[in-house]
């Protein structure tokens, strides 16, 4: 089959970071205002997840508006996950960022030692899609823990997370730009755009008592969303359009 990730362009971080704020958002929303729990709603989003993710293990390429569902179910997903685990099981934070740390290097560890390659340039078979699929829920979950280590437990509040990771993540970009390993930079770049857009998410969403901008998670949740389902749309018919234009393709 043809390779099942999309290209890495700034439209693709972009869609990025604007998932892993809906997660934030959208986990809140329906474990709070909505009433779910998060028992219940890492339940029905655990759900909803296996349907995309089958579906999206059916096709044989690249579908953008499937694919970004299921990121973004993952994102929602990922983040119920390390909530449950510290606010039901009451976990600190500082050993579930160190369990997913090393949960997650185990995965590319195995993943490198049946496949050879962790380039997301060579996402052709089935069980490359899986290791693929792991990796990127534990990013998720990683992403999600340190990020509320970093705002919540060490104190640096939303405003200098977002600052902290977008530093992080400039000086990621920065390696890459004078020849740092292409596949190490762009999973160190996708693990920490987790908290820059959970942290963005909470500066929004989160009410001025707390140290966000008082927006709420219903209208940070759909503005997000919007932009995100405008971008996906534009992919697509890009995707058509040259398709078209190469009847190659």
């Amino acid at each position: 089959m043809l390779n099942k990730v999309p290209e890495v362009t700034a439209i693709f971080w972009a869609i990025k970071i604007l998932s892993t704020t809906v997660g934030e958002t959208g986990a809140d929303y329906l474990a709070v205002h909505v009433g779910l729990g998060a028992g219940r709603t890492a339940i029905c989003m655990t759900g909803l997840l296996i349907a995309a993710l089958l579906l999206q293990l059916r096709r044989r390429a690249y579908v953008p508006w499937i694919y970004w569902l299921t990121v973004v179910l993952v994102s929602i997903v990922g983040t119920q996950l390390t909530d449950l685990l510290t606010d039901k099981l009451e976990i600190s934070l500082y050993v579930s960022t160190a369990a997913f740390a090393g949960a997650l290097a185990a995965i590319f560890a195995i993943w490198y030692g049946v496949e050879r390659t962790l380039s997301i340039h060579s996402i052709v078979t089935t069980r490359r899609e899986l290791f693929y699929w792991t990796a990127i829920l534990f990013t998720f979950a990683l992403g999600t823990a340190a990020g509320d280590l970093a705002t919540e437990a060490l104190g640096l509040g939303f405003q200098l997370g977002v600052v902290a990771f977008g530093m992080l993540i400039v000086a990621v970009a920065a390696a890459y730009a004078i020849g740092g390993n292409p596949v190490l930079t762009f999973w160190l770049a996708y693990i920490l755009t987790r908290p820059l857009g959970a942290s963005l998410g909470d500066l929004l969403s989160q009410s001025r008592d707390y140290g966000g901008m008082g927006l709420g998670t219903v209208q940070t949740s759909i503005v997000f969303l919007t932009v995100i389902v405008g971008l996906v749309a534009w992919v697509t018919f890009e995707g058509d359009d040259a398709r078209r234009t190469d009847p190659a393709q």
